[in-house]
């Protein structure tokens, strides 16, 4: 079983600045057939302006862009009370990548592993390169 990825705003600004490492790792990603999803609310983290953007716009034809409904906001919300935090999206971050049970592309190793702790997770991340 190929297990999905799942890209935070790091793992979108390094494909938006043109990280060859980034970009490799994508590609063969897509040419194996995994998927790779991104949180809307991710894009919104890292979306600026879409006619100086056109590498994430090219990097998010290839992804999943998955809708936060209600459940995943509560459950982040529950899940910065358990880890003293107050970033929502990264701990959206890590309740999607829990239900897909994805490997986490971020460039946030220590926030992601801390509220994937919190929330009782054993995360696969992956540091993007910086």
């Amino acid at each position: 079983m190929i297990l999905p990825y799942l890209y935070d705003a790091g793992a979108l600004i390094a494909l938006d600045s043109n990280d060859r490492r980034i970009w490799l790792r994508h590609k063969l990603a897509l040419e194996e057939g995994r998927e790779i999803h991104v949180p809307a609310i991710v894009v919104g983290q890292a979306w600026r302006d879409g006619r100086r953007q056109v590498q994430l716009a090219r990097a998010l034809t290839g992804c999943r862009v998955d809708p936060v409904g209600l459940d995943a906001s509560k459950a982040a919300g529950v899940l910065c009370g358990k880890a003293g935090t107050a970033d929502v999206v990264d701990a959206t971050v890590v309740v999607m990548a829990a239900a897909l049970r994805a490997i986490t592309w971020t460039a946030d190793h220590a926030d992601i592993s801390q509220l994937a702790h919190a929330a009782g997770a054993r995360p696969r991340v992956v540091v993007r390169p910086v």
